[in-house]
């Protein structure tokens, strides 16, 4: 069963039921038992390196280009980008093609935003440098990347930007996962704040998501899958960030 706009009870924007059925009809969103990075045993795992193909790059595209208008629509305070990034590898293809949307949307507000993305290794031959695309000399930077758990690549990110000049006003992900942060002691029971919320607090930056667990949860309650719903359902209970 897709997931359809007029299905719930607060309407679901088309450009979000689309992405969440391209994510499923693709495989980039799949349920089972994964093992992340932090150790944990997600019942979830979103690859956003599944999109490519032309109409899922789409797809993703309209999704991130209309999580950033309403992003910027809903926080005044927040100034227009120069530069939308793309932490490399991942970030690349996303930052790139969400521009394209954009620029699409409203030429003439996104049409000389710039798009720039990291190296893994500096070049040392050529043009040289650690950047590709943009100068984020004095550049005010919106972040897109695809899911955060731990934080690093953020932390990471903004420290790359604030090297070449620039500044990071936001971040904007594909999944905003909802859980707390590893520790040592993952299953301790204390609270802590997620990656994102780490970072909104540490840096004062704002963040934002096309879709969060709390989505992932109702759309397997739409399909009827129970089995798979409890699962996320009790993994949220266990990771549940404090913020």
């Amino acid at each position: 069963m897709a997931l359809n706009p007029t299905n719930v009870g607060n309407p679901v924007p088309a450009f979000r039921s689309s992405f969440l059925n391209s994510c499923l009809s693709a495989n980039v969103l799949t349920f089972g038992t994964y093992t992340l990075k932090s150790g944990r045993k997600s019942p979830y795992f979103f690859n956003a390196g599944s999109f490519h193909s032309g109409n899922l790059l789409s797809a993703i595209a309209t999704a991130y280009a209309h999580t950033i208008i309403n992003f910027l629509s809903s926080n005044p305070e927040l100034p227009q980008p120069d530069t939308i990034f793309g932490p490399a590898y991942k970030g690349i293809p996303l930052a790139c093609c969400t521009l394209l949307e954009l620029q699409r949307i409203d030429p003439v507000r996104w049409g000389k935003v710039e798009y720039s993305f990291n190296r893994k290794e500096k070049k040392d031959h050529g043009e040289g440098g650690g950047l590709v695309g943009g100068n984020l000399q004095d550049a005010k930077v919106l972040v897109i990347d695809d899911v955060i758990t731990a934080g690093t690549a953020m932390r990471e990110t903004i420290e790359i930007v604030k090297r070449e000049g620039g500044k990071v006003v936001g971040f904007v992900v594909a999944v905003d996962r909802m859980e707390k942060m590893p520790s040592i002691t993952d299953d301790d029971g204390v609270p802590r704040p997620s990656a994102m919320g780490q970072i909104r607090k540490e840096h004062g930056l704002p963040t934002a998501s096309i879709v969060t667990l709390d989505d992932l949860i109702e759309l397997l309650r739409l399909k009827g899958d129970e089995t798979d719903m409890e699962r996320l359902k009790d993994y949220r209970r266990r990771y549940l960030a404090s913020d």
